[in-house]
């Protein structure tokens, strides 16, 4: 582990890639099979690979409880060199002694960690942990500590990890990564270039691959800029969400790559139907069915007549984000919610089906795949709209083989439109936000589909005052009915390099009062320092702010402060590093000073 440490350190130690992408793969070269397999999760931040779906549970505030202890310093003291770094592990590094007889492996780490995931209550997982650090070397400590918490800070992404598996064992970038997409565990991946069985990995499902991600635009123009040809679908106000399909078993993953099958169980059922095992991207959202639904009995194909006439069934509309949130993180979702807040899964991509990940095929053909899967499924709701059925604003159209369990078929083919000018691009806007929905995507027909990459070939169009996606640092209880709760967030966005947090905002209003207290409970459950009435918290918490302006401050380590922030709501399907960045504070300044 030592040595692994060290490593980190040096990694730590450049900003060049080449350089970072080098030292690892002299590290993995150095060591093992089995010592770099483990070393290769660890590099990514994780402690374990990500199809075992397996979590520590360990809250910052066990750790520091830990980290206090065993240093025997004063508060004061922790808390300085909290301020000092902004990082527990360092933390630990810094107040921990050194004394003889330390020094662990990276295979007793490993075993350590499972320990500590198999554990039962957070009194069980402290004596862990404590036991695992007391016997740590100060420099593995940091370390232990900084995989614990889910961030090494090292300027280390998974996709240099891939590449120094690449260099260390003569394989190709594409191998490496492909591999590792397919299996979900860069541990495997590795031992599969030792081999030099790369070729051979197969599709392991149940583990989440990486979402494509949008680009926001300003305008129609704009939106038709960057491609010739252009799909368009509208935009959803839910939470993006992966479906794993294979025989009897269905489960749903967010974007944070966190399972939530349990809080939407009759999605599942819907997609039992499915004739080939798939992975499917598409929006749950919550769906106000029509009232006449159960009595429909035409079977419709979404095309209308030769006389002109659409022979069709309104499938309904989406409903605000507001009522959706009330299932969110429910294990257990009772008969009363599921008839009270009945949702759907619009389905608007299609990554693997039938033994083959699709992914680098153009969008235009795995939407002709997809058509084919939904369509050879039961009690699946099919939607394919023509030009005539978006000048009538209809939402879509409706297909099933019977009306048994009509309840359970809230599978729904997204729309999508074909257009060649601002002019149709707006109209569809418009339609779009008229049924409730938060604006456009507008994808490039030509464009592979991009694991956990943001770029040009997928837009979004929204039309509202600014929003940023931040992440909360610091929270401090309210006033008046709200003394008793952290009602007051601060916020922050990433630096330049997305190494550091720098905070840009204060909002206390926007969520209910439920809201606050379930995130109270949170807060307080995950604080780093507590202040008496403010508390800075584990930078884990992703908001999505709106405000009226920006203006250059040195209030705030940003450098800029937000006029009138407020809460537009919580994002649980984010993490905090796909929270915004300064980069993206500097656009809307420079727009708004236009």
């Amino acid at each position: 582990m030592l040595r692994f440490a060290q490593t980190c350190d040096a990694i730590a130690a450049t900003t060049k890639k080449l350089q970072k992408t080098a030292i690892v793969a002299e590290y993995l070269k150095s060591r093992t099979i089995d010592e770099s397999a483990v070393s290769a999760v660890f590099l990514s931040g994780s402690a374990f690979a990500a199809w075992e779906e397996t979590t520590l549970q360990i809250g910052g505030s066990i750790l520091w409880r830990v980290v206090a202890e065993l240093s025997g310093r004063d508060e004061a003291a922790l808390t300085a060199a909290y301020r000092k770094y902004g990082d527990l592990g360092a933390v630990a590094g810094e107040m921990l002694a050194e004394r003889s007889g330390q020094g662990l492996t990276i295979l007793e780490v490993d075993d350590a960690f499972r320990q500590v995931a198999a554990a039962r209550g957070s009194a069980a997982k402290a004596a862990l942990v404590r036991d695992l650090l007391e016997r740590a070397r100060p420099l593995e400590a940091k370390y232990i500590a900084k995989i614990m918490t889910g961030d090494l800070r090292i300027g280390l992404k998974e996709s240099l990890v891939e590449a120094a598996i690449a260099k260390a064992y003569d394989a190709t970038f594409a191998e490496v990564q492909r591999a590792n997409m397919l299996l979900g565990d860069i541990g495997e991946t590795l031992r599969s270039a030792v081999t030099r069985q790369l070729a051979e990995a197969k599709m392991r499902l149940f583990h989440p691959l990486g979402f494509m991600l949008a680009s926001p635009i300003e305008s129609p123009e704009e939106g038709l800029s960057y491609f010739a040809e252009a799909a368009v679908e509208d935009k959803y106000d839910g939470i993006r969400a992966q479906a794993h399909v294979s025989e009897a078993e269905v489960k749903f993953f967010s974007r944070t790559r966190d399972e939530i099958t349990a809080s939407f169980p009759e999605l599942p059922r819907a997609l039992l139907g499915l004739p080939q095992d798939a992975v499917l991207d598409g929006e749950i959202v919550a769906w106000e069915y029509p009232q006449n639904l159960a009595q429909t009995q035409e079977v419709v194909d979404g095309l209308p007549s030769e006389a002109g006439e659409i022979k069709a069934v309104e499938l309904g509309r989406a409903r605000p984000f507001s009522v959706l949130q009330q299932r969110l993180g429910r294990k257990k979702v009772n008969e009363k919610m599921l008839r009270e807040i009945p949702v759907a899964y619009l389905v608007f991509d299609v990554l693997y089906v039938g033994g083959e990940l699709l992914i680098h095929r153009p969008l235009r053909e795995r939407a002709l795949i997809l058509d084919a899967l939904l369509a050879g499924g039961r009690k699946v709701m099919h939607r394919r709209v023509t030009e005539a059925q978006r000048k009538i604003g209809t939402q879509g159209k409706l297909t099933f083989d019977d009306e048994e369990e009509i309840s359970a078929a809230s599978i729904i083919r997204a729309p999508v439109f074909l257009v060649g000018a601002p002019a149709e691009l707006e109209d569809l806007f418009v339609a779009a936000r008229a049924r409730g929905n938060e604006g456009l995507m507008i994808k490039d027909l030509a464009s592979p589909y991009a694991p956990g990459k943001r770029g040009k070939s997928w837009l979004k169009m929204k039309r509202e005052l600014a929003t940023l996606d931040v992440v909360v640092t610091a929270v401090e209880y309210g006033h008046g009915k709200r003394i008793a709760v952290l009602s007051d967030y601060t916020f922050a966005v990433w630096d330049t390099n997305k190494d550091r947090l720098v905070n840009i905002g204060k909002a206390y209003s926007g969520l209910t009062d439920v809201e606050i207290a379930a995130m109270t409970k949170w807060f307080l459950e995950h604080t780093i320092e507590d202040q008496g009435f403010r508390r800075t918290v584990e930078p884990k918490i992703v908001l999505e702010v709106a405000f009226n302006n920006m203006m250059r401050s040195d209030r705030h380590d940003s450098g800029y402060a937000l006029r009138f922030p407020r809460i537009v709501r919580l994002r649980p399907d984010k993490t905090a590093e796909e929270a915004d960045t300064i980069e993206r504070v500097r656009e809307i300044y420079e727009t708004q000073e236009q």
